[in-house]
């Protein structure tokens, strides 16, 4: 990626605030409370007509017993050697802070631009306050207000003279999510993949807030590989942070192609993990069942085939979800997954043609057509798949109104075995000849 921004400074500052005003959404969680963000959060953003990627991070604190206070400082320097342009961000309201110095210190070894931004001068007098950052010796200071964006222009008008203005050609990538309730191992397999230390991994649920996107290459191809956040029932969900966090990794699933449906194999299929699945069914997504932690579980040579009628028993009727059994901590079968939601995707694209859709299946419906209703002889004359997002085939026939579900799910049936849609929900509709 060229033309790189990262936004860095010590807690509560306004970072995500001013991440959120750069890129113009709600992408990055705010709270009054310090240690919100703790992932690197990337997002995009243009200002007289150049293009550059915004990073948002954690606080950077030293000496604090919170148990992410290490990993937050390693994702902020790992973004600090991601970018081009550093965004210092300092707090008015407070004034100059030991934490703030002491970073300082950190920056200048960067060797990298930086800006001093000196966010919360909302009044005429917190920008006269402003003068006091000097102190740090980073240069200019830039008074704004993140909140209302007053002095973002100025700092913007700066920033991008840095940057390239060649316009690198845009590419729609497609989006495989993954997904599943809290501590199943979504980061950690985000992390193998990547080789790199890209989101924070604790024993803890709830480590991952926002949902985070990483361009992947694998199999000739590039997707984005978005990680979320756990997904617990409401019940559950006290906090607000986590409360937005679940809105946001539901969203992801809205965005996505195919969900990476993460299971714990030590806790097998539970109600929580049918709901997740039921979200990316009713979003009409490609679905794959990763069954993480296969290491913790004994096994024989039947084990798996077990494991696996369960979960389609607990699945039925929807058994066309693919399942793979892996362990990241020993990079079993991670890239296996992958190359299934990549399978999945092209599923979820592929188009059959109406005349072999007839010669096909047009000769199962005569072998089993469908029961007369109310002295009606149910005839089914043409098929054809429509031009949808995904595959949803029309059936033309005398009198739509009497086919009834069992009959509908043989079609399915039907279409499942003659023509590759693993992992791909199927809509079925019935129309007059």
């Amino acid at each position: 990626m060229a033309n790189i921004v990262a936004i860095v400074g010590r807690p509560n500052v306004g970072k995500s605030t001013l991440y959120n005003r750069l890129v113009e959404s709600r992408d990055a969680i705010v709270d009054n409370f310090s240690g919100v963000t703790r992932d690197r959060h990337y997002g995009t953003s243009e200002w007289t007509g150049v293009g550059f990627t915004v990073i948002d991070t954690g606080g950077y604190v030293v000496g604090s017993e919170d148990v992410f206070e290490g990993a937050i400082r390693e994702q902020v320097e790992i973004a600090i050697e991601e970018a081009n342009v550093i965004l210092f961000v300092v707090d008015t309201a407070t004034g100059l802070n030991g934490l703030d110095k002491d970073f300082a210190n950190v920056l200048r070894s960067s060797e990298k631009p930086v800006f001093l931004v000196a966010n919360k001068a909302d009044t005429t007098e917190r920008v006269h306050m402003t003068g006091e950052f000097y102190a740090l010796g980073m240069g200019e200071v830039y008074p704004i207000s993140a909140m209302n964006g007053s002095g973002t222009g100025e700092l913007l008008d700066e920033l991008v003279k840095n940057f390239s203005t060649e316009e690198e050609p845009k590419e729609e990538y497609p989006r495989i999510s993954i997904v599943g309730r809290p501590n199943v191992g979504k980061s950690s397999f985000i992390n193998a993949l990547l080789n790199q230390s890209r989101n924070i991994v604790t024993n803890e649920a709830g480590t991952t807030r926002d949902s985070n996107d990483a361009l992947y290459n694998a199999f000739d191809k590039k997707f984005i590989l978005t990680d979320t956040a756990g997904i617990r029932k409401k019940a559950k969900v006290r906090e607000n942070i986590e409360f937005y966090s679940v809105l946001r990794a539901l969203k992801a699933i809205e965005d996505s192609d195919v969900c990476i449906v993460v299971l714990d194999a030590t806790r097998g299929l539970e109600a929580q993990d049918l709901n997740i699945i039921f979200q990316a069914q009713k979003h009409r997504k490609g679905i794959v069942i990763m069954v993480n932690k296969w290491d913790l579980i004994e096994k024989d040579s039947n084990t798996a085939k077990k494991y696996e009628d369960e979960l389609n028993e607990r699945l039925a009727p929807n058994t066309y979800i693919p399942i793979i059994f892996t362990s990241v901590i020993s990079k079993q079968r991670i890239y296996k997954t992958i190359e299934k939601a990549i399978e999945v995707y092209e599923n979820k694209k592929k188009k059959i043609s109406t005349s072999t859709l007839n010669e096909v299946l047009l000769k199962e419906i005569e072998r089993y057509p469908p029961p007369s209703l109310k002295g009606k002889f149910i005839k089914i004359k043409y098929i054809t798949q429509l031009p949808t997002y995904t595959p949803t085939f029309a059936f033309f026939c005398n009198h739509p109104k009497y086919i009834k579900a069992p009959y509908e799910r043989f079609l399915e049936n039907q279409i499942r075995k003659h023509f590759e849609f693993e992992g791909v929900p199927i809509k079925t509709v019935f129309r007059k000849k």
